[in-house]
């Protein structure tokens, strides 16, 4: 079994009334805005390729306009591209017919939305258990597999309430429990948590992590906030123009964003906060000794052991509890210093060469 679910080949979306010529021109070397006014048409996705792996959290990101929901569309198919390829777990998605992607969409793939789009005549259990009534399961298993998993979202009592009587906190978690009861592989949201208030997101955020922590999806997860991407990513995809400027770690993204407009991007982020020590740390020294920490603490978190063991150096550890790294006050000195637009420039000049 291959370690990636999904995979993009030169994806091109392109909308208005010929995009079959306006795609000639695109060839040709035309970008986004010279193709909008000398062709009247847009440019929604740009040459994608992108490699979604089996059972992590991919997140797709970027400003309004740059093409994130208009990538995600084209994974179940929503939306049909210009060019390209979509290929799930081995099957080219382009090549279905109606029969197969219905298949592909009630079985496969679930979604969940920024606008909830639960049907406001249904209860919380019918609305939880919709996906499976279009399967054609059974009364009793539909009642069981929603009932589970309206409480691991946190809503055991509400199951006969109708939307209208609930929260947007609590409507986006039916949202969430509708798309896990059909235990589809791979789990699109867009913009999911993005109408929530901050502490109510902040929550979501933590219910969604916990549950990949059991289920272990495929998740595709569009956001325009930086925060949330770095918090819940497991790979960053940062989209521009329609065209993906990076895709990578998140931690490397700090550490080594790809061009400028990666860069400003970061600019306001709390690297103490936010960069973990394993994207800092120095090779073991089988010899080491010192206090430990785990990979994924943050620099904050290491300064704080630092201070409270009177140290300047500790071990990295991994889950099995296995030494994989040190680290010194010097690294985590070195940890908070953002690369200058330069240090970009020349490692981009590098790299070309």
């Amino acid at each position: 079994m291959s370690d990636t679910m999904i995979s993009i080949r030169n994806l091109y979306k392109i909308f208005g009334p010929n995009p079959k010529k306006a795609m000639e021109a695109v060839a040709a070397g035309v970008g986004k805005d010279e193709l909008l006014e000398k062709n009247g048409h847009v440019l929604g996705l740009n040459n994608i390729n992108l490699d979604m792996k089996r059972n992590e959290l991919q997140v797709v990101m970027g400003l309004s306009g740059s093409g994130k929901s208009t990538l995600i569309r084209h994974i179940n198919r929503l939306i049909e591209p210009t060019a390209g390829e979509m290929i799930i777990d081995g099957d080219n998605v382009l090549a279905m017919d109606q029969k197969s992607l219905r298949e592909l969409r009630r079985h496969k793939i679930s979604m969940v939305f920024q606008r909830f789009a639960l049907l406001p005549h249904r209860s919380v259990i019918d609305n939880v258990g919709y996906g499976l009534q279009i399967q054609n399961v059974g009364k009793k298993e539909i009642k069981e597999r929603s009932e589970r998993w309206i409480e691991r979202v946190g809503l055991a009592g509400y199951e006969d309430y109708y939307p209208a009587k609930l929260s947007g906190g609590m409507q986006q978690r039916v949202g969430l429990a509708r798309a896990l009861t059909t235990d589809a592989e791979i789990l699109l949201m867009d913009e999911a948590f993005s109408a929530l208030d901050p502490l109510i997101r902040t929550e979501m955020q933590d219910i969604l992590l916990d549950l990949q922590e059991e289920i272990q999806k495929t998740i595709v997860f569009i956001t325009h906030d930086l925060d949330e991407a770095l918090r819940i990513g497991d790979t960053i995809a940062i989209l521009k123009d329609g065209m993906i400027i990076q895709n990578d770690d998140p931690q490397n993204i700090l550490m080594q964003p790809a061009d400028e407009y990666v860069a400003d991007f970061m600019k306001d982020i709390n690297r103490a906060r936010v960069l973990r020590v394993r994207a800092i740390m120095e090779p073991i020294d089988p010899e080491a000794d010192g206090p430990e920490m785990h990979g994924s603490t943050t620099l904050e978190q290491a300064l704080q052991i630092f201070a409270e063991h009177s140290t300047d150096h500790a071990v990295i550890v991994n889950k099995r509890k296995e030494k994989v790294g040190k680290l010194t006050i010097e690294d985590l000195i070195r940890g908070m210093k953002r690369p200058t637009l330069q240090e970009i420039r020349d490692a981009n000049d590098q790299q070309v060469a």
